[in-house]
């Protein structure tokens, strides 16, 4: 077991960084990354502060995280009280095991503030607004920001636009890291943005429902994007125009034109390509290893054509392995046992959500062709269709 040293009851930075990690928290956002066994060992001063690492340690951090978390905060533990009492209220305020692990990993300085005084206040306020912690957790420098300097006034801010407190819920859910950009700098030149560009209140309190992550975008990528797509032929009253928007706008330009190329190199005219991103504007943000690989099996293996796959793009959205795969398998067995037509029109019967597929080919099968749903639990893998 793991001995925690009781030592004096504060903390203090190590030597060559004076400043408090609490004051510096607009340029702390570098500090929120993940850890790796090279930038482990590209931090060898870690051995310097032992007792904070085992204390890391303890929390259900990794030896090599709390090694690299602690070197890279700079901050050590002389205390385990005030961080046993952090740890103890964010329990008590939802947070699992998980999600501490993740918040310390993340936002180490919250094990060195004053539990109620400062954690606290933050916490209750995120509880009254319905914010899960494990959202909170993804994003655990919010409990380092100022409540009466950030997180109010820009809770107030984003509310005044979306309007429903239900709606900026599944805001927060959606993009947490939202709530980090600065109201001044970020948030309210975005939305001047938007409303420049033609958008309306009730339009723009749908796209930050949609995304958030709008209040992070410059306000010259926001024209930007509007005008690469009027230059695709899409109006802003369309009722596709903020999922496109959105789309867009998560990714540079360079990355699109990437995007159609590959689209393009399967025998797509650019025209059909511009036609499935409106259909679905997601399948800009997939990776393109992703779209090759989906699109080859679709092809190779099911031997559609790609004007069918891109007819029906949301398919490119579907796990291969854990969703395409085992619902091929389900009608292979089916077309097996001549349940139903080996013609059968398969980009249509691939679609839909987990229910309805089951209900159209598992359930109402089961008990006559049980076989059905070992395939459906990947209990018989798919091998092609005869």
């Amino acid at each position: 077991m793991l001995c925690r040293r009781r030592l004096l009851l504060h903390i203090r930075k190590i030597p060559g960084d004076g400043a408090n990690p609490l004051q510096s928290i607009p340029g702390a956002i570098h500090l929120a990354h993940s850890y790796s066994s090279t930038a482990v060992s590209s931090v060898p001063n870690s051995e310097f502060y032992p007792a904070t690492v085992s204390y890391l340690i303890s929390c259900g951090l990794s030896p090599a995280a709390a090694a690299a978390t602690a070197s890279t905060q700079k901050t050590r533990i002389l205390s385990s009280d005030k961080a046993d009492a952090a740890r103890a209220l964010l329990r008590d305020y939802g947070f699992t095991d998980a999600d501490i692990v993740r918040t310390v990993r993340g936002a180490m300085s919250i094990l060195i503030v004053d539990p109620e005084r400062i954690l606290r206040p933050k916490l209750e306020f995120f509880a009254s607004l319905g914010f899960e912690p494990r959202k909170i957790a993804s994003e655990p420098f919010l409990l380092a920001r100022s409540l009466d300097k950030h997180l109010v006034p820009s809770i107030q801010f984003i509310r005044g636009i979306i309007g429903s407190d239900d709606d900026l819920r599944l805001a927060f859910s959606r993009v947490p890291r939202a709530l980090m950009a600065d109201l001044d700098k970020n948030m309210r030149p975005a939305v001047e943005a938007l409303r420049r560009c033609g958008l309306t209140e009730e339009a723009i309190s749908k796209l930050l429902v949609i995304h958030m992550g709008m209040l992070m975008a410059s306000p010259d990528r926001i024209r930007e994007v509007f005008e690469d797509l009027k230059a695709i032929g899409m109006r802003i009253s369309d009722s596709r125009f903020l999922y496109c928007f959105r789309a867009m706008c998560s990714v540079k330009r360079g990355t699109w034109r990437r995007k159609l190329e590959l689209f393009q190199s399967f025998g797509l005219p650019e025209g059909e390509v511009l036609k499935a991103f409106k259909i679905q504007p997601t399948i800009v943000l997939f990776a393109d290893e992703n779209i090759k690989k989906k699109v080859r099996f679709l092809l190779d293996d099911l031997k559609l054509v790609i004007s069918d796959i891109m007819a029906q793009p949301v398919i490119l959205g579907y796990s291969l392995e854990k969703c395409i795969l085992p619902r091929c398998a389900v009608l292979s067995v089916l077309m097996r046992e001549g349940r139903i037509q080996t013609d059968i029109k398969l980009p249509r019967a691939l679609l839909g959500n987990s229910k309805t597929f089951s209900a159209r080919f598992v359930s109402r099968y089961a008990d006559d062709v049980p076989d059905v749903v070992k395939a459906y639990e990947g209990k018989i893998k798919f091998e092609g269709f005869v």
